[in-house]
Formats: structure tokens, sequence, C-alpha cells
């Protein structure tokens, strides 16, 4: 009994050691620059499923409508929104006509809340469903500017206008690196419309949500405008090289790129003595992947000699892999010690399902952050505890102290209870 309250007395001791050493060090952080205004744009489907009623006894566009009203009311004043529709003019069965139906409601800026709900309640279901027109559409609505930008798509159906796959556009999207986010939301969707709803978030690292009252709609809306006023760090656009000779130059910061399925990429950082390179490297599978995957890191001298690596595993559960490392420069006493060059290279072991596009690339996000480095450079313990382990050594002896001190009292007790 003595013996296994020690044991959890040292564990506990063990475990908030462990907790405390972990939350010391500080992760590579990219600088918040000041941004313009965030912009957003609702689209919104019109086609002629929309007069369903199926929605708390309503129409799907009536819900759309009273969503849209109290969403306008609580939009913050900083930011800017539009409004798009698609399918909500032509009638007709033209299949060509019908896939070029989108229009901009309401443009992309300031908000007249009583302007915007005038547009609002024009809006009767009429046609077509170009949910692929109407993205490519909606990008250029929210194009220049720093600020985050998010487009919130609603629609009940899937797109009407094959082959051009809206998935396919939202990839396009990304691949452009202008750091656009599109949310989706279905209205009582079907399998193949949260499908392919799913994709598009999916593609830009947006949202997917299943809709089936008013109520969660105009809250799920809410949320969504919301969240563009909330303060982003936009990562920078990068392209890395095949070879790290031809590598860019990054300094600390954010950047996004793409890597093609099994590519290798290259990056330069220059890291001074006594300074430490933070890195770590994220990406995402936006597609259908075959599962068992993984992502290497590595940090290289110009001459290729390897300094340190990460590296991580999947096995198809989740979308998004990621993996880092340290490399702490020793500090010199030469007063001229030039700067050292380390290539960072980025290597994935992805696979696309069959019948998958492999262009454009998987997006990839990596994080870079040079600081000051320990006064030694063995000071950087492993499991990222760094001086850490300082605390850890007096905590575990605590622990063991004190498992020491309550198993003598147990025994005292119990010695004082059989005596008396």
């Amino acid at each position: 009994m003595i013996r296994r309250q020690r044991l959890a007395a040292g564990v506990c001791a063990l475990l908030a050691a462990l907790t405390a050493g972990l939350a010391f060090p500080a992760g590579a952080v990219a600088d918040e620059t000041e941004q313009s205004a965030p912009k957003v744009e609702l689209v919104l489907d019109v086609s002629g499923s929309m007069r369903t009623r199926d929605i708390d006894g309503g129409t799907r566009m009536a819900a759309a409508k009273q969503a849209f009203n109290e969403v306008l009311d609580a939009t913050p004043e900083e930011v800017e929104l539009g409004i798009r529709t698609l399918g909500a003019d032509y009638p007709g069965n033209d299949r060509k006509t019908g896939c070029k139906d989108t229009a901009q409601l309401y443009p992309v800026g300031p908000l007249d809340r009583t302007e915007a709900k005038t547009a609002v309640a024009t809006l009767a279901p009429t046609g077509w469903t170009p949910i692929g027109p109407a993205l490519l559409k909606a990008a250029g609505d929210l194009d220049g500017g720093e600020g985050a930008r998010r487009i919130v798509l609603i629609s009940d159906g899937e797109d009407t206008c094959q082959p051009l796959d809206p998935c396919e556009v939202a990839r396009e999207i990304a691949a452009k690196g202008i750091g656009l986010t599109i949310d989706t939301l279905g209205l009582v969707p079907d399998a193949k419309t949260r499908d392919q709803l799913s994709c598009i978030a999916d593609a830009t690292g947006g949202t997917y949500t299943s809709v089936r009252h008013k109520e969660e709609l105009s809250d799920r809306v809410g949320q969504l405008v919301d969240r563009a006023a909330d303060p982003v760090v936009t990562p920078v656009v990068t392209e890395g090289a095949g070879e790290c000779a031809a590598a860019p130059a990054l300094k600390s910061g954010l950047y996004t790129d793409r890597e093609e399925f099994g590519q290798q990429r290259w990056y330069k950082v220059e890291v001074n003595p006594g300074q430490e390179l933070r890195a770590s490297v994220s990406v995402a599978d936006d597609r259908a992947v075959h599962p068992d995957y993984g992502v290497l890191l590595r940090a290289v001298t110009l001459h290729g000699r390897e300094i340190v690596r990460g590296e991580a595993a999947g096995n198809g559960r989740t979308d998004v892999i990621s993996t880092g490392l340290r490399y702490p420069r020793p500090a010199s006493d030469d007063d001229e010690a030039t700067a050292e060059t380390v290539c960072l290279q980025v290597t994935n072991s992805f696979s696309a399902a069959a019948g998958v596009k492999t262009t454009p690339g998987l997006p990839l996000e990596l994080t870079v952050d040079v600081v000051d480095g320990p006064s030694k450079a063995s000071d950087v313990a492993a499991f990222g505890l760094g001086r850490g382990w300082w605390l850890l050594g007096a905590l575990v002896l605590a622990g063991f102290v004190a498992g020491l001190l309550w198993g003598w009292l147990s025994r005292w007790r119990v010695a004082v209870w059989r005596t008396n």
C-alpha cells in the first residue's frame, strides 16, 4: 500500500513537471501586420429547388431571406459585405444560358443595411445552379486588398453546370494564394450535395455546415461573417524550388505554397551565430488520397549535410499532417562570423486516389521563426523542454521526498491505530 502511494505521488509530480516544462517554449509566431477592411460575399442559390417547403414549414428561400435580414442587422461595422446570386434570373431550359446566370445583387463595400435588405426581398427562386461560375465571379468581386476575404456559399443542391467542377474551381482559387476562404452551407442536403459542398470548403480551408432549420442558418451565417472581422495573419505566398541553390530566401513569418504529390520543395533561411531556427510545416490533403502517407522537413547545409529533421506519418484519419524542427546555432567568439544559410527541404509521400486530379498541388503552410538562441546549444533539451529540465528535476525530487514522507506518515498512523 505504501509503495503504491509513493509511486502515485511520484507520477503526479512527473506529470506536473512535464506539463509545466512543455508550456515554457514559445513557438514560432508570425507578425500580424495592419490590414485593410475584411471583406465577405454571401453567395445565395436562388435556383428553382429553393421553392421546396421543408424548413420549419416554410420554403428554403424564405429561410434564406430571414437569415440574411438578421445577419445584415448584426454585421460588424468594419466588415465590407456584398451579396451575389446564382440561378436568380433565367427561368428557361437552355443550359448554356442558365450556366451564366450569376449576378452581384449588392456590391462588396460599406454596408447600407436598408438597401441590402430591399435587394434581398426582391429575390424569387428561378433557374439553374451554376455554383462553379458563381465562385469564380465572387473571387473576382473580392479581389484586391490585404484583409481577410471570405465567401459564404448557401445552396440546396449540386452544381448543374458540369464539367466546370466547383470543387476544381475552389482548388484553383486556393492555388492563387490570395488568402480567400470559402465556407459552405447545405440546405437540407442529400449525400451528393453534401460531398460537393464539403469538397469546396476543404479546398480553401473553409468549413461545411448542414442546415435543416431557420435558426441554424441565421446563427451559422452570422458566425462566419463575424469571423471575418477577427484579426488574422495572412500567409505570404512563396514558391519553393526544386533545389536549394535556387530556393527563395525566407525571413521569420508564415508562408503558403503548393506541392505536387511526392514532390520536394526547397527554401533558404539565414541563421546568425547565437540564433535558433524554428520551422514547422503542414500539408493538407484537400482531395481524396490513399492512406499511409508522410511529411518530412529537413534542415540541410549548403553542402548537403543534414543538420536536423522532423517527420510525421498519417493513416488517412486526418486531413492535415504537420511536423517541425529546431536548430540552435552556437554563438561564436569571432566578431566577423557570418550568417549560415540553412536549406529547408519539404517532402511528402501522398498519392492521389484513382481518378483524382493531381494539379494544383497540395496546400502547404510553412512557419519560420529565427530567434535568439539559448546560451549553450546543449541547453536545448529533447521534447522541447529547454531549460525546463531544471524545473523537471526539482519537481521529481520534490515528488520523491513527498512520497517518502507520505509513506512514513502512513506507517506511523497504522502503528498508532494498532496500539490504540
